[in-house]
């Protein structure tokens, strides 16, 4: 029988059906919770943590308990990192409006972020989630192309807006992509062999005929430089490039998501796409971008954005505010400061070593695969995945005082992704609790 594929709302997540009784004897928040958020509510854990701090690396219970972090990429320079914390408290005090006012401290961000990025994409439209930059880099694409036919991964995640839950397929509960979405494996040996790059552009060609075939015009290939929800894909460098010229060669434009790969996380430089060699079309950030205050960014060409706006203006309130940009600024001044992309680079390498060393010779530890400080590590039963076991896993390590999450196709591979200050003794303490775990389900 194949692997269950799962979702990643379902992966370690709390479920009322299941768990209910043991959580709500430990929290009666959670009545409140899920009165309040219904069907909507996503909680992590058969007992949902209730979280009342935060501090680097690390996370406090209203219980006391610590938890290292090695799961929220959302404060990606640390939890209440002071320099952001006084300069959104500082902009806060001063002036925070929308967009449609002249403000030095916006173009001042502006032009930092942009000079971060190939010169050719030198429009810059600010928003406040990921979502809707994906959402704008699509339309933009669509308009530019004069197509509809987007190829994404087929365990992607690229947003909750309407059209971006359509291009995320890790999101779909029921029924499969739109008529004008095609999905491909992500790019793996096991989908594609020994030629990963090959592999992955002939099924992008392939994807792009297929719409074409439909009636669907080539518009974008959207993917996220790590194939974070797929599963961690990031190696050999380079592998990507084959299936940009194939999407080109469609038609197409390149979307790079780096909403979760981008700053420095890969520590390898800024984004993810860098580590293959191509410059895309359109650039999409999120989460990271502000360490936790609500800020996207989608970076383009000026020919594409301007075909846009003939036919449809955009403005959005809150993006690219004042406090925002204040937020953007002080995240830029920590990872050069700190040297955070260097720490990635070599803290990632000693914890990718420390996990391969800790699962040598267990036939249920799999593959560890990423790059920096963004790691996959397939948890298995005779060589398929595990996801049983991965919950497991997360369990084991959340009683250790170790916060983890799961991604991939079938909810079998751990996804590592601390902050990008996380320091060695930090990250020999998970690779210890990971061993442990491991003894202990022996």
């Amino acid at each position: 029988m194949p692997p269950e594929v799962r979702k990643i709302l379902d992966m370690n997540a709390f479920d009322p059906s299941k768990d209910g009784a043991e959580a709500q004897a430990s929290s009666g928040l959670l009545a409140r919770r899920r009165a309040n958020f219904g069907a909507a509510s996503v909680l992590f854990y058969r007992r949902p943590i209730e979280m009342v701090r935060a501090e680097g690396c690390w996370m406090e219970a209203a219980d006391g308990t610590r938890y290292l972090d090695f799961y929220n990429n959302v404060p990606s320079v640390g939890h209440s990192h002071p320099r952001v914390v006084e300069a959104v408290h500082r902009q806060m005090a001063r002036l925070n409006t929308n967009t449609r006012y002249l403000n030095a401290v916006t173009e001042a961000y502006v032009e930092r972020f942009k000079a971060l990025l190939p010169p050719a994409l030198s429009n810059v439209v600010l928003s406040c989630t990921g979502s809707e930059a994906n959402d704008l880099a699509l339309r933009v694409a669509m308009e530019a192309t004069g197509g509809d036919g987007i190829v994404v991964t087929e365990t992607a995640y690229h947003g909750n807006g309407y059209l971006t839950t359509q291009v995320s397929p890790s999101s779909w509960r029921e029924g499969g992509p739109p008529s004008r979405v095609r999905t491909v494996p992500a790019p793996s040996v096991e989908a594609y062999g020994e030629d990963v790059g090959g592999g992955f552009a002939a099924a992008v060609a392939e994807a792009f005929a297929s719409l074409a075939a439909a009636g669907h015009g080539p518009a974008a290939l959207l993917v996220d430089s790590v194939f974070s929800s797929d599963g961690v894909f990031a190696d050999p460098p380079g592998f990507l490039a084959p299936a940009v010229a194939a999407a080109r060669a469609a038609g197409a434009v390149f979307v790079a998501d780096e909403v979760q790969p981008g700053f420095g996380r890969t520590g390898a430089g800024m984004w993810g796409f860098a580590r293959h060699g191509v410059e895309p079309d359109m650039v999409t950030t999120g989460k990271p971008m502000a360490n936790g205050f609500p800020m996207a960014a989608t970076a383009t060409r000026p020919e594409l954005l301007e075909r846009f706006c003939r036919r449809f203006g955009y403005f959005n309130t809150f993006g690219g505010a004042p406090v925002a940009a204040a937020a953007g600024s002080a995240v830029l001044d920590v990872i050069e400061e700190e040297g955070l992309i260097a720490n990635a680079a070599r803290v990632g390498a000693r914890l990718k070593a420390g996990l391969e060393a800790a699962g040598a010779g267990d036939p249920r530890v799999g593959a560890v695969r990423g790059a920096g400080l963004f790691l996959g590590l397939d948890l298995v039963r005779g060589g398929e995945p595990d996801a049983a076991f991965a919950v497991r896993v997360i369990d084991g390590l959340r009683d250790r005082g170790v916060l983890i999450g799961a991604c991939g196709k079938y909810g079998h591979t751990l996804k590592i992704r601390p902050p990008l200050p996380l320091s060695a003794a930090e990250a020999d303490r998970f690779v210890a609790a990971f061993a442990e775990v491991l003894a202990e389900g022996r």
